[in-house]
């Protein structure tokens, strides 16, 4: 190896060090994974990880990216319309005529189910005890604020309603087939072009 080679090889090594480095900072300062590192596995999963076939935890690994992505839907959401509410009825929002009287006895409901069952509640906001499809039936049952988001308001119903659909397996721990990965995909980014 010439030496021209080698001071690159150098270079690029001191190089990948310091962006290695930059990269934990940044982890560090901001409390998020940027996926530089292998995860290592906790003891606690250790415990019974192990005991589930070799074919479900790779199933398991491969859904997971599925749920994630869900998830922060989901919550992005959530927070929007907990935003966009805000802004149209103050801090009594959830009290308000926009939100259903129906949702809002679900998921007094539902609450009360998790404080009865004796486990930790989910949530002190009610938002975090709505349905996909209730969340849904906010923004279109008040078009008039959410209207100035979306350019749609039959696009959000077909978008919403597919979502929901693909929701399901996820949820309920079923693997999805590639054509179902390729349309969440595509859903999820219908999602974000149905916003004006």
């Amino acid at each position: 190896m010439n030496d021209k080679a080698l001071n690159h090889i150098r270079a690029f090594g001191m190089t990948g060090c310091l962006i290695s480095d930059e990269i934990r900072s940044i982890e560090t300062e901001y409390d998020i994974d940027l996926g530089h590192h292998a995860k290592e596995s906790s003891v606690e999963e250790g415990r019974f990880y192990p005991q589930f076939e070799q074919a479900v935890r790779a199933e398991a690994a491969s859904m997971s990216q599925h749920y994630e992505l869900f998830y922060c839907l989901e919550t992005s959401i959530r927070k929007l319309l907990v935003d966009v509410l805000f802004d149209a009825e103050g801090s009594n929002w959830w009290g308000s005529d926009r939100i259903a009287q129906r949702i809002r006895d679900d998921v007094k409901n539902r609450a009360q189910k998790e404080i009865d069952s004796g486990i930790s509640r989910r949530s002190d906001n009610e938002i975090d005890y709505t349905t996909f499809g209730e969340l849904s039936v906010v923004i279109t049952g008040n078009w008039d604020i959410f209207g100035t988001i979306f350019n749609s308001r039959r696009a959000v119903e077909r978008v919403m309603g597919s979502l929901n659909l693909l929701r399901g397996p996820i949820a309920h721990c079923c693997p999805i087939t590639e054509d179902e990965v390729d349309r969440l995909h595509l859903t999820v980014k219908d999602w974000f072009r149905t916003m004006a």
